[in-house]
């Protein structure tokens, strides 16, 4: 195969941190290479170096042999290289034709010729497996859908190297099925994938060749016949692995919350819940199946405050719930890691310490007078703390967080949450992003917290997750809850089936 893409000794560093050393990369026609590594291990750095959003502190970049100067994005757009975020960079008050061709001029007139336009994106859509509605706002699809289009956007442009940034994260088993089958119909046609993601079953599925990166150095480059999941784990963490084993409990008499007949905007199929009836008792996980979009996000927010349901009742610790304010549920003793971090978790004007006791600023431990005058000398212990025990990887505490990768950004969400130890923990995508020996760690945080006697409520779109840690299983599809199955030993078929809507 031909070399496309050489990266050649690419440092950069942000102040006296080094997020890339000396990194070396070829991409051939035709691949899928993966980019495997621990979070702040310096991918989405050096992927934001290939597409124009940094400036490498040096080294040096060659194209189809040439070497480039890639300064912007359009640049990177220009010689055929396109990303697909982890984090979609779609406007939702557009609709998805309008979102392809943002910003896109393919001739020299004033008129947009929509219906030519259109012929050729729906040719360029069958073409590839990319079903989309084109003429749908962005709000009114699902995340597997909103992935499609900001493929089709890419290769629309004419991307011939395509980085897909954790594509699988929020997507259904079937839908990685579908997103395969496309990475595969690229590759026939000798285009270029570069895939990053934690899961391992995935990488060694769909890549070609596989680099591991650690502490912002290359470690290794393989090929993916000749490794397993083992040795990758091992050369992304510096150790060998030991996997873990959950033994699986059973339900308590003791309940921490009920939910009676909950319903909220039920006329929605995938933005409310209808008729939810489910008990979560002390020291159990229940855990929450189904696709994205199946009335999960409403259920997290009517347990945790956010919304009040439009018809009926909810009983914490035994008491009829009488008004839902978040704080009353905070005050209350249930934590929240909530589905989108960004938004919801963290404050990222904010430095790390700050976010770490946002919570808990009123406190007697970190303030006097419930927050106005803060003691912190206290709060730069407990947050450096925090930061070695949950191994939050900053320059210091008073780094703001939106300078952190998004798998630290987690730990300070996660760290924030368990250390309240809640009698309730709400967790919607706790590990979604998440490194391979990150995600054990939250695993066994986890665990920890319901073997305390925690009830947990796990929403989670990994079904092998679902599966690792829930004595109890609850399928949702179109805001209903369509079954409840035992944890231990679980009718896999069957909750797949149920995920479906083909449930008996």
């Amino acid at each position: 195969m031909r070399e496309l893409l050489v990266m050649k000794n690419i440092t950069k560093k942000f102040g006296d941190i080094y997020a890339n050393k000396d990194i070396n990369l070829i991409i051939r026609e035709g691949e899928v290479h993966t980019l495997l590594g621990e979070n702040g291990a310096g991918k989405s750095t050096l992927m934001n170096i290939l597409i124009g959003l940094y400036q490498p502190t040096s080294g040096s970049i060659y194209y189809r042999g040439k070497k480039v100067k890639i300064d912007s994005p359009s640049k990177a757009m220009k010689l055929g290289i396109g990303m697909v975020h982890q984090h979609f960079m779609l406007v939702e008050a557009m609709t998805v034709f309008e979102n392809i061709i943002l910003g896109v001029t393919k001739d020299s007139s004033i008129f947009i010729k929509k219906d030519r336009i259109k012929k050729d994106i729906l040719e360029l859509a069958s073409k590839y497996g990319l079903n989309v509605e084109i003429d749908k706002p962005i709000t009114e699809i699902s995340v597997g859908e909103q992935q499609r289009v900001e493929i089709l956007k890419a290769l629309y442009r004419g991307a011939e190297l395509l980085i897909l940034d954790e594509p699988t994260a929020a997507l259904t088993d079937i839908e990685v099925e579908g997103l395969f089958r496309v990475i595969k119909k690229l590759i026939s046609e000798k285009k270029s994938v570069v895939f990053i993601s934690h899961k391992m079953r995935e990488v060694l599925e769909i890549s070609d060749r596989i680099t591991i990166l650690r502490m912002g150095h290359t470690i290794k480059t393989l090929d993916k016949n000749k490794t397993n999941a083992e040795e990758l784990a091992a050369l992304m963490i510096g150790k060998k692995m030991v996997s873990s084993k959950y033994k699986k409990v059973s339900k308590t008499k003791e309940n921490i919350i009920a939910l009676e007949h909950i319903s909220f905007n039920k006329e929605s199929k995938h933005n409310g819940i209808k008729d939810i009836s489910l008990t979560v008792g002390k020291g159990e996980i229940l855990g929450i199946a189904g696709v994205d979009g199946n009335g999960q996000s409403q259920l997290a927010q009517v347990v945790t405050g956010v919304i009040t349901p439009h018809e009926g009742n909810i009983y914490l610790y035994g008491k009829k719930v009488a008004q839902f304010d978040p704080n009353d549920f905070i005050n209350s003793n249930i934590s929240h890691i909530p589905e989108d971090r960004n938004k919801m978790g963290l404050i990222g004007d904010m430095s790390v310490k700050e976010n770490l006791i946002l919570k808990s600023i009123e406190k007697s431990k970190f303030s006097l007078k419930k927050g106005l005058f803060l003691k912190k000398k206290i709060i730069n212990q407990y947050s450096n703390e925090m930061k070695k025990k949950y191994d939050i990887r900053c320059s210091s505490i008073d780094q703001e967080v939106r300078n952190l990768s998004g798998g630290n950004q987690q730990k300070i969400v996660l760290a924030r949450e368990l250390e309240m130890e809640p009698e309730l923990l709400v967790a919607v995508h706790p590990t979604r992003g998440l490194d391979i020996g990150a995600t054990k760690y939250v695993h066994d945080k986890i665990i920890s917290a319901r073997d305390k006697g925690c009830g947990v409520i796990l929403i989670s779109a990994d079904f092998d997750e679902i599966l690792k840690l829930s004595d109890r299983i609850a399928v949702m599809f179109e805001g209903q809850i369509v079954g409840i199955y035992s944890g231990d030993n679980p009718p896999i078929d069957e909750i797949s089936l149920a995920m479906a809507g083909k449930a008996e």
